[in-house]
């Protein structure tokens, strides 16, 4: 099962690398079925688009491309070419199928398509004036960015459900230690 905090697909899929400072992160696409999955529960494809091992290399690849591409933004710093040229190459890739049938659309394509998908969004992202909501979770143990297009963008955390609480409740965990000590 995959988590999508951010509202945006190409974000929610930097974040398949979970916990990225902890010495040992959490990788939630660690098999092509597990890409599979992940396209299918974000709702770009109907059906498993049947990746193979070299599919998951590329996603990858291109995962940690958008991920140096946000990073850059968010410091401020030029873009990387190389992740500029990653992106660029796989944002040139053929679209996911849609197909009508009677009242429902039925989308369909390989993992290639479904990453094409995911590069042009970020192209949109990083080029646009999307670039100045990127915001990174303020969870010292989360490192998973989203847009803030709260009002007054004064968002904090990728999930409120998540991360939101687990700050909150231990701030009060402190001041409950901090009363009681005192």
């Amino acid at each position: 099962m995959h988590a999508f905090p951010c509202g945006t697909l190409p974000l929610d899929f930097v974040g398949t690398l979970r916990a990225r400072r902890n010495a040992v992160p959490a990788e939630k696409l660690a098999s092509p079925r597990q890409l599979d999955a992940w396209f299918v529960e974000a709702g770009m494809f109907d059906a498993a688009p049947g990746a193979d091992e070299t599919d998951l290399r590329i996603a990858v690849d291109l995962r940690e491309a958008v991920y140096s591409l946000v990073v850059a933004r968010l410091d401020g710093l030029p873009l990387p070419p190389q992740a500029v040229a990653e992106v660029n190459r796989h944002a040139a890739g053929l679209p996911v199928s849609l197909r009508l049938d009677a009242d429902t659309v039925t989308r369909t394509g390989g993992a290639a398509q479904g990453l094409a998908a995911l590069a042009r969004e970020t192209v949109e992202i990083i080029g646009g004036d999307d670039a100045a909501l990127l915001r990174e979770c303020a969870r010292p143990e989360c490192a998973q960015v989203y847009l803030d297009r709260s009002r007054g963008l004064r968002r904090e955390w990728c999930a409120m459900k998540t991360c939101g609480n687990r700050v909150k409740a231990a701030a009060y965990r402190a001041r409950r230690h901090q009363e009681a000590g005192a």
